[in-house]
């Protein structure tokens, strides 16, 4: 690691461009860029998967040490002062160096090289952040000040999943916050590192950094999130009323106003299992094997036209949750690697065989596949990620709507042909576990506390209360019992930590999904978008492949509008569950809808 970042230093003071002819400069520079960035970028990866799939300390510091490394080069000033000279010259490149050069440009943002001590004190904080998740043991049962029994996420999800005793469900909900004290403070240093990075290159905060990816303000993004929040709003009362209703009914309890946190079967309330009556997913994968479930994710891939998995995958992939007794951890976050931006791609993953990890391997195989589909001679090496950051998720989102759809579930042979479905339940039931419910935490909740973070620099001092205020505000859910600022209730969110201020990422993921889903319903399978199947179809893994195969390389906007014919918007989501939203009416008559 040493000997290539002394070889990237010593090498950047010694290219020397024509100032003659800035087309020939451009494409000198992205060359040395894309051939240096890549291979940065593969060491860098490489030890962040170590740190990630077995947390010790000598992991966490050789991350800290190839992260440097990255950050060096990445945000040189010969980097920063080139790039920022050939675009101040951009009527005279084409689109595609243009976009290299504006994508160069805003990594280098994240490590600018004008400021090298904080960029080494952030790079050194955020491999520690992620060292104290990743390695953070929860204890479910102490006696005075020591740990008698531990616990592990996927045991507190199945509590509350599954449990009717409220006691155990409370403390099974605040267990899983025992990470928020634990990251606090690292939080606190990274609120403050971020911005001084984004406010060096002239960003307004960290916030404005990221959303410029999108080539959009900060003021635009807010906006377009606001907007959509308001249009779902009323599905979403709609779910709201009837969801507590049937959970007051369930627990014994009267109705309340906002709905408890952990009457809810997941650990943040954004997305709400377990709860419609008549749809065990669960009991359909009793008999399959964590093998099988993701061995059958890639047939529903290959089955669209689409090539196997490389056996690297399956060779250097982390895939099955440790046994109890492991001595090694690791982050348990489901997550896809493009280790070399190129042929070697992975997953970390805890598979077990119910149907959120049949679900899960089917989109985290999206990211695979979108990685496999861009890296190719068109799209250069800077440029391979999705169309924007929303796409990555919006095609392993598409995919996990299309691996819950009935005529798939039957065919592959998970579901009994002849079990009959409630579509009303069915759809109901994918409207609180995964869709509906999630455009409140995700384009308000959690979006916005991070705008508040960033953009609004706020204190340490109002983290939890804040958190708090929006949950109410936005998804009418609160705690069990008030949380002090001794807590930081966000900070247990992964992402809060490791790939901050991008939630909004997931929000327009969702529309985007929908949009995706519903022309390939109506305009490839000519089917129903609530019962068709994908498999097998090569036609649908054609019109995909070649929205995958682009990358980065067009403007999202563009690329949306060229596959469905429309610009985003939430239109195709609420045409999506409108079945519902009659149902829901009619049984919410005579309820007071709103929480307010």
């Amino acid at each position: 690691m040493k000997s290539l970042l002394v070889f990237t230093l010593l090498l950047l003071p010694f290219v020397v461009l024509s100032q003659s002819n800035v087309k020939e400069e451009a494409a000198e520079f992205i060359k040395m860029y894309n051939s240096l960035y890549q291979k940065i970028s593969t060491v860098s990866a490489e030890a962040q998967w170590a740190s990630s799939t077995d947390v010790t300390e000598q992991h966490t510091g050789e991350r800290i040490g190839a992260d440097k490394a990255s950050a060096a080069f990445s945000g040189s000033p010969y980097v920063v002062t080139r790039a920022q000279a050939l675009l101040a010259r951009q009527s005279e490149l084409d689109e595609l160096t243009v976009r290299q050069l504006k994508k160069i440009l805003y990594i280098a943002s994240h490590y600018p090289g004008t400021i090298p001590d904080l960029v080494n004190q952030r790079v050194t904080a955020e491999a520690n952040q992620s060292a104290v998740l990743d390695g953070f043991t929860f204890c479910y049962e102490k006696q005075g000040n020591n740990c008698v029994k531990t616990t592990t996420p996927n045991q507190l999800d199945e509590v509350l999943r599954t449990s009717t005793d409220l006691a155990e469900r409370k403390h099974a909900w605040e267990v899983s916050k025992q990470t928020g004290p634990a990251l606090k403070e690292g939080l606190v240093k990274l609120q403050g590192l971020r911005n001084n990075m984004a406010r060096e290159m002239k960003y307004s905060s960290y916030f404005g950094l990221e959303v410029s990816d999108y080539g959009m303000n900060v003021p635009e993004m807010m906006q377009l999130l606001s907007s959509s929040v308001d249009a779902l709003m009323p599905l979403y009362q709609q779910l709201h009323c009837w969801t507590k209703y049937k959970l007051a009914e369930k627990y014994k309890q009267p109705v309340p106003k906002k709905i408890p946190a952990h009457w809810l079967g997941n650990r943040w309330s954004q997305a709400w299992p377990g709860i419609v009556e008549l749809v065990d997913l669960d009991n359909l994968f009793k008999d399959k094997s964590s093998e099988w479930i993701i061995k059958q994710a890639e047939r529903f891939y290959v089955s669209l036209g689409m090539p196997e998995l490389p056996p690297s995958f399956w060779a250097k992939s982390d895939l099955y949750e440790l046994p109890p007794d492991a001595t090694r951890k690791k982050n348990t976050h489901a997550s896809a690697w493009h280790m070399d931006l190129d042929k070697d791609v992975r997953s970390l993953m805890s598979v077990k065989p119910d149907y959120d990890w049949f679900e899960t391997t089917h989109h985290e195989l999206g990211h695979i596949y979108y990685y496999m589909a861009y890296s190719n001679p068109d799209v250069p090496v800077v440029l391979r990620e999705g169309a924007n950051r929303a796409f990555h998720e919006a095609v392993g989102d598409l995919i996990g709507i299309a691996a819950r759809q009935v005529p798939y579930l039957k065919e592959i042979g998970v579901m009994p042909k002849e079990m009959k479905i409630d579509e009303t339940q069915w759809l109901l039931a994918e409207a609180l576990d995964n869709a509906v419910v999630f455009i409140p935490w995700s384009a308000g909740t959690m979006s916005h506390w991070e705008w508040d973070l960033y953009e609004n620099n706020l204190s340490p001092n109002e983290y939890n209360k804040r958190w708090w205020e929006y949950v109410a505000k936005f998804q009418g859910v609160e705690p069990p019992q008030e949380r002090g600022e001794e807590f930081c209730d966000a900070a247990t969110k992964t992402h809060i930590n490791d790939d901050p201020a991008g939630y909004y990422d997931y929000s327009l993921a969702f529309l985007i999904k929908y949009q995706l889903h519903n022309y390939i319903a109506k305009n490839i399978l000519k089917q129903n978008p609530h019962n068709c199947n994908y498999y097998g179809n090569k036609e649908v893994g054609t019109w995909l492949w070649d929205l995958l195969k682009l990358g980065a390389t067009k403007d999202w906007r563009q690329v949306i509008k060229e596959k469905t014919g429309e610009d985003i918007s939430p239109k195709a989501m609420l045409e999506y569950f409108a079945p519902i939203e009659k149902y829901l009416k009619k049984e919410n008559r005579k309820r007071e809808v709103s929480w307010e």
